[in-house]
């Protein structure tokens, strides 16, 4: 590859978006540099955007506005390698693969701290991520990435599906906290979870519906509460028993669908704040509680009291964090896209939003989101 100059999206300012020139950086001999051939458009995209979030700061902590140093976001994707370093011998150019945004202690090739050992490589105390923290995200033609962090598409899965093996990898992650973290219902443990309740029927809670049935195993009571009609169509589908919250009391809903037991699990993938006031009516006590979404604006920490006096367990995952693989690549990415590639979980259908060029991707940013028929926009450069 010989240019040294490409074109990238940049937020230059909140809601300001803009196609820039960026360099291309010289190549490391441990790189691969990918042509990125698509990139999901995410909620932690959309916060950032909005200047609720960012991410990217000195020294001391504090935020750089984007204004000082323009963002090129895009952390969920996929693309073609197009060149390799010197010593990077088992990937080749024109290989299709999926990467893991994350910077962590193998990729940045010195001695693993606690987190990576542990296989919590999310948490890594040197930890960055392209498109966040940051560094270039794939909202542009290329982008150089440290070999060990790409996984190559074995498959014939297509690459505007590929580019979801990371919020898929959250997803494998935050199910395997829950089947890892002591609390007293487990899946399959001396008190079963009976019953799970996913709050929100975006793309996450449509993952999780589909992993809890089809990767899980869960043969229990899996609710789905969700306003949009398309989206509860979507889930009923992927094996949910869905309630409309606006047509119905959500709260006597679930006592009657669970014969007054309430919920042993309940997953929020919303980002709905007014949620934690009904949680202590949703849930039975010291049931299990996922953390999921997040932006719960609006609504005052008091709403916390009630739930603490029931002893929940609290999960919050972070990420599609998890261990490494012999070659440090992310074992969570191989076996999200594992999942994918056997078309176990399908991600086809709630991909609703298409954008084939930079200048397209804004309408995803803007008011194209908020109609009622999106639910996951994808920008598709091959």
């Amino acid at each position: 590859m010989t240019a040294s100059r490409m074109r990238g999206l940049a937020l230059t300012g909140v809601k300001q978006l803009e196609v820039i020139d960026l360099p291309v950086t010289p190549l490391g001999p441990r790189q691969v540099r990918v042509r990125i051939g698509a990139v999901g458009l995410c909620g932690t995209d959309f916060h950032i955007y909005e200047g609720h979030a960012n991410y990217s700061s000195d020294e001391q902590g504090h935020p750089i506005p984007f204004e000082v140093q323009p963002q090129v976001l895009g952390h969920e994707f996929a693309g073609i390698i197009v060149e390799t370093g010197d010593e990077v011998k088992d990937l080749r150019i024109g290989d299709r693969v999926v990467v893991d945004q994350g910077v962590n202690c193998y990729s940045r090739e010195v001695p693993p701290c606690e987190y990576c050992v542990t296989g919590n490589s999310h948490q890594c105390e040197g930890y960055m991520e392209h498109g966040i923290t940051g560094l270039q995200g794939a909202l542009a033609e290329y982008l150089a990435i440290p070999a060990v962090n790409v996984v190559k598409i074995e498959s014939d899965l297509p690459i505007d599906q590929a580019a979801l093996t990371e919020p898929l990898g959250c997803i494998v992650h935050s199910c395997d906290m829950l089947q890892r973290v002591p609390a007293r219902y487990t899946f399959g443990g001396e008190r079963p979870i009976r019953s799970v309740l996913v709050c929100g029927a975006g793309p996450a809670g449509l993952l999780f519906t589909q992993y809890l049935r089809e990767v899980v195993g869960f043969d229990g009571l899996l609710l789905l509460t969700e306003p949009n009609e398309r989206r509860r169509a979507l889930a009923r589908g992927y094996g949910a028993t869905v309630i409309d919250p606006t047509s119905s009391d959500l709260i006597e809903t679930i006592r009657e669908l669970t014969r007054g037991e309430m919920i042993n699990c309940l997953i929020e993938s919303a980002g709905i704040g007014k949620l934690f006031i009904q949680m202590p009516s949703l849930i039975r006590k010291q049931a299990t509680i996922l953390l999921y979404g997040h932006g719960h604006h609006g609504v005052d920490l008091g709403v916390l009291n009630r739930l603490q006096f029931i002893e929940p367990t609290f999960i919050a995952p972070t990420g599609a964090s998890g261990p490494f693989e012999t070659d440090h690549r992310p074992a969570t990415y191989r076996q999200a896209l594992k999942w994918l590639s056997e078309k176990r979980i399908d991600v086809s259908r709630f991909i609703t939003n298409r954008y084939q060029t930079l200048e397209d991707v804004p309408r995803g940013f803007a008011a194209e989101r908020f109609s009622p028929d999106y639910i996951k926009g994808v920008a598709v450069f091959e």
